[in-house]
């Protein structure tokens, strides 16, 4: 009679603690929504080839003309591309400094240069070309938006506060970047479905701190000791498996983030037992107070 199997490393045995939010199928990376990149900041990137075929054919003016458009347009589409990531990034999170640098604005001024100088190839004139360059940059901003120009801080939050968040924050975000990357490197859809899971239990945890900007000092070992060991982890177990794919390496790694999962699962779950605790106790507080008035 056929018996099954069963041991450590087992599907059986494999599957997520309870504690530990069930997968689910991300749109992007940070598990949330699809990403905004798309069909028309792609479009953006074909744009200057219509400008490098002209050039091409041209006398030398209307060379270094053609070249300077495509030039100009292609750090716009990349500007815009880029400005739509942190864009994302900022609306995923409760607290979040606004972006260094705007983008998105940045490239809709490009794309206004771009194609002023592309309109003086031909018979437009300094005016024509300058209005074109004008209606182009509106659209792009139409289009696409502007970056976000103010800090985003939790209600009741001072700004030192916010900052502290929003720096543990981008810690976090940029030791998970580095674990994606390097599990990408594999092409293992397995592998990168589990980093992803773990990413999003962490990300929870973020959101938590967030929320309540008081829970850091409890969680910040989280957010850069442990997801530092995560990381360097990670790397370390890409570069091995890259070359003998050992089996014993993989369930050895894929037991570790099961462990990471459930800690952090745990430790956000404490921090919303605080949070009801001090919640219940300003309710205590507050009723006290309205039975002595009346």
């Amino acid at each position: 009679m056929a018996q099954r199997f069963g041991g450590r490393h087992s599907p059986e045995n494999s599957r997520p603690s309870p504690a530990v939010a069930p997968p689910r199928r991300p749109n992007a990376w940070d598990g949330k929504r699809r990403s905004r990149v798309g069909s028309r900041s792609a479009a953006l990137f074909f744009l200057p080839l219509i400008f490098i075929v002209k050039a091409f054919r041209g006398d030398p003016s209307e060379l270094v003309l053609g070249l300077g458009a495509a030039a100009a347009l292609a750090l716009a589409a990349w500007l815009t591309r880029e400005g739509i990531h942190a864009e994302e990034a900022y609306d995923a999170r409760r607290v979040a400094k606004r972006p260094a640098i705007p983008r998105k604005i940045f490239g809709s001024v490009l794309t206004g240069a771009g194609l002023f100088a592309g309109s003086l190839m031909g018979d437009a004139g300094l005016v024509y070309g300058a209005v074109i360059g004008l209606i182009g940059a509106g659209l792009h901003s139409l289009a696409f938006g502007l970056d976000p120009l103010t800090d985003k801080a939790a209600e009741g939050v001072d700004s030192f506060q916010t900052d502290r968040v929003a720096r543990a924050v981008d810690e976090g975000e940029k030791h998970l970047l580095a674990m994606r990357e390097a599990i990408l490197r594999l092409g293992d859809r397995g592998l990168e479905t589990r980093v992803e899971r773990f990413a999003a239990t962490a990300r929870t945890l973020f959101r938590g701190v967030e929320s309540d900007p008081g829970d850091l000092t409890a969680a910040r070992k989280y957010l850069g000791v442990y997801l530092m060991g995560a990381r360097d982890a990670t790397v370390k177990f890409a570069d091995l498996y890259a070359r003998n794919h050992d089996a014993g390496a993989r369930a050895d790694y894929e037991a570790l983030l099961t462990d990471l999962e459930t800690n952090f699962a745990s430790r956000t779950q404490l921090l919303l037992s605080n949070d009801r605790s001090d919640l219940d106790v300003e309710i205590g507080v507050l009723r006290e107070r309205l039975l002595r008035e009346h």
